[in-house]
């Protein structure tokens, strides 16, 4: 039987305290933001500025601008990732919605079976490395963004820039 260690120092770097602490910043974000309301019509600006510092292509124009236009749109997107990732896809399937996971499994589903079954088991590692890689890589910038949404809240809201 597999024993699952309960020594949290050793496995900080794990899939599922990466994952933990997304829905815990998520949830923080969640508790502070008594009012989401008071996200809309705010521009992500702050954020952006800091991005395409870093990253931009050869026209000046970031290569994945972000869909949401404010940070009530970008609220409502941490919530509903942290919630397809507490519920799954199926609570989505009964309700109707399709989420961008839900969306994936479904495309991966529909791509024709190429290449014979030895080559598909020996290329699965490869593909667990890569896909594992970029969930780490995600979760961890959507910390980032759910603890930077509630910072910003708090600094705006003490600051009362928000209040009309």
């Amino acid at each position: 039987m597999m024993q699952i260690s309960n020594d949290t120092t050793s496995n900080k770097h794990s899939l599922i305290n990466v994952m933990n602490r997304f829905i815990a910043a998520a949830n923080n974000m969640d508790e502070t933001i008594m009012v989401p309301s008071l996200l809309r019509d705010v521009p992500l600006e702050e954020q952006l500025a800091s991005q395409t510092t870093v990253v931009e292509t050869n026209n000046n124009e970031l290569p994945y601008p972000n869909k949401q236009r404010d940070m009530y749109e970008h609220y409502l997107l941490l919530k509903s990732i942290k919630n397809d990732m507490e519920w799954g896809l199926l609570k989505r399937e009964m309700s109707g919605g399709a989420s961008f996971l839900e969306m994936a499994v479904k495309q991966e589903e529909q791509q024709p079976v190429t290449g014979g079954l030895p080559d598909e088991c020996s290329d699965l590692e490869d593909q667990f490395h890569y896909h594992l890689r970029g969930l780490f890589g995600v979760l961890s910038k959507l910390t980032m963004q759910a603890d930077h949404l509630t910072n910003r809240y708090k600094r705006e809201i003490g600051g009362g820039n928000f209040m009309r």
